[in-house]
């Protein structure tokens, strides 16, 4: 597979628990899902962006940016349907092509300006199934969860030692988790064609690599307060951009 001809995915369902209608909500001045779709437009390795959503704003904002729009159906639309399916959806629908696959979520208006190329070169120059985006837990890490019964009685997740005796952040080891930024596949992995190992994420096929972000450098929108972050960060980029166009 060559890597200056995959195809963006972008899935942008209406529906949403913990902040609804976030993909069409204006932030830093454009639509959520907008900032998503322009950085896909602008990578040098999508040849075409394809925006499936049931939300009619985000679909209409899409075909005026010159994307192919897939109108998601309701069993692919609700909060219990996986992405996979509804990506699956979308790639039928413009008839299974043989390029790599880029999966973006509207919800995530930061990313690195190159973090899709990346993927999908580390994806084509790997021969691997999928490439997925990672970050630091940071404070959050699993050796630091507890459980607290109805007492209060606090006990390790795991072992015997609270803590794993570790109480400061630059001892702990490294651990990552999905950031939501990108993931870039085969159509074999997507259609499930890998023998792998079945389970949700069965998609992502045996061989999966992974780019690590810094924090702060992807932005994943599921809460109010990840919207404010966002703004934030869209905010302070536009004026550095234009502090560098005067200079």
């Amino acid at each position: 597979m060559n890597t200056d001809n995959a195809i963006a995915i972008v899935l942008a369902r209406a529906g949403s628990k913990g902040l609804p209608g976030k993909n069409s909500m204006l932030l830093a001045g454009k639509p959520c899902a907008q900032w998503t779709i322009e950085l896909a437009l602008s990578s040098n390795s999508i040849r075409q962006v394809v925006v499936s959503s049931d939300d009619e704003q985000v679909k209409n904002g899409a075909q005026n940016l010159g994307c192919t729009v897939i109108d998601r159906p309701e069993e692919l639309a609700h909060d219990t349907a996986t992405i996979d399916n509804a990506a699956r959806h979308a790639f039928e629908s413009i008839g299974s092509p043989d390029v790599p696959i880029v999966i973006l979520y509207a919800n995530v208006p930061v990313r690195p300006d190159s973090l899709i190329d990346d993927a999908v070169s580390m994806l084509c120059d790997s021969k691997c199934d999928s490439v997925q985006s990672y970050t630091q837990v940071g404070k959050h890490h699993p050796w630091w969860t507890v459980r607290v019964d109805e007492s209060g009685e606090v006990q390790p997740w795991e072992g015997d030692v609270l803590y794993h005796n570790c109480f400061r952040r630059q001892d702990l080891p490294s651990a990552l988790i999905p950031d939501g930024g990108v993931v870039a596949l085969t159509p074999d992995a997507l259609m499930c064609r890998v023998d792998a190992p079945s389970g949700p994420h069965c998609f992502l096929g045996n061989d999966r690599r992974g780019i690590i972000t810094r924090e702060g450098e992807v932005i994943d929108i599921d809460s109010r307060i990840d919207q404010i972050v966002a703004e934030t960060i869209l905010n302070e980029q536009m004026r550095e951009r234009v502090v560098h166009a005067d200079r």
